[in-house]
């Protein structure tokens, strides 16, 4: 029998939606390349990644190329219809089809829900910034004990999941954010906040909008960035991303 050293490590695809302005990737990563450390230092060593520009029309030849898929971020919304949407919503319908596990980030948690029949559109709820919290449906398997009444991970969105796909059960939700987390049977899961966000990246990426980009709001932002420096903030990053790892994990075991 194989001992856990001597098993290859899976190889996961990384499905990278876009590429954060160049003065954030400079300092602090790519989304891919935050998705790759946050994941990997999950999985012990146990994975390893592959990176697809899906954003660039860069597609997978096949749903089971990798033996699981993470879908990134992005600036872009479902409804902008951009040559290489239409193309990644119908490979994740594939993937979903194929039983390869898959989780999305995001934009990732939009366009899955899109892909299988959900509703997304710009909320009139307007900005979630900064830290977030949700109530949190628990019990599953692959929490393994991990569970708690609350999820807190950092958001960046005006765009929102407003109509779940048929048989999504809704694991995570708030009032501003109802559908904030979705999970699809056993093979595929979402989550609208980013586990990939700590409190530097949360904070450069907030004040990058703000200030070069002009598209938050200044006082909304200056809240979001005072919840982010207040040091009694505990993100739930680490818990998501063993969920992740373990809801993998068990579907590949059967």
């Amino acid at each position: 029998m194989d001992t856990p050293a001597l098993i290859a490590p899976r190889r996961i695809g990384i499905l990278e939606a876009d590429r954060p302005a160049p003065a954030i990737a400079a300092r602090y990563g790519s989304y891919a390349e935050r998705f790759a450390a946050l994941f990997g230092a999950a999985a012990d060593g146990r994975w390893r990644f592959r990176q697809y520009a899906v954003y660039a029309g860069e597609l997978p030849a096949s749903a089971d190329e990798c033996a699981g898929w993470l879908l990134t971020g992005s600036r872009h919304g479902v409804y902008d219809a951009l040559p290489w949407m239409a193309p990644l919503a119908q490979f994740l319908r594939r993937v979903v089809g194929a039983g390869v596990p898959l989780a999305g980030i995001c934009f990732g948690h939009q366009i899955l829900a899109h892909a299988l029949g959900g509703t997304v559109e710009k909320s009139s709820r307007g900005w979630g910034l900064g830290p977030h919290r949700y109530a949190l449906r628990d019990g599953y398997p692959w929490m393994d004990g991990d569970e708690g009444g609350q999820l807190c991970l950092n958001a960046v969105h005006q765009d929102q999941v407003t109509v779940a796909p048929p048989g999504a059960e809704v694991l995570a939700g708030s009032d501003f954010c109802p559908h904030a987390a979705l999970l699809y049977g056993d093979c595929a899961l979402s989550f609208q906040a980013h586990p990939e966000f700590d409190r530097a990246f949360e904070t450069a990426l907030l004040t990058y909008l703000r200030d070069e980009r002009g598209v938050l709001d200044p006082t909304h932002t200056a809240a979001a960035l005072d919840a982010l420096a207040d040091p009694a903030l505990q993100l739930d990053s680490a818990r998501v991303a063993r969920w992740v790892v373990r809801f993998f994990e068990q579907r590949w075991a059967g």
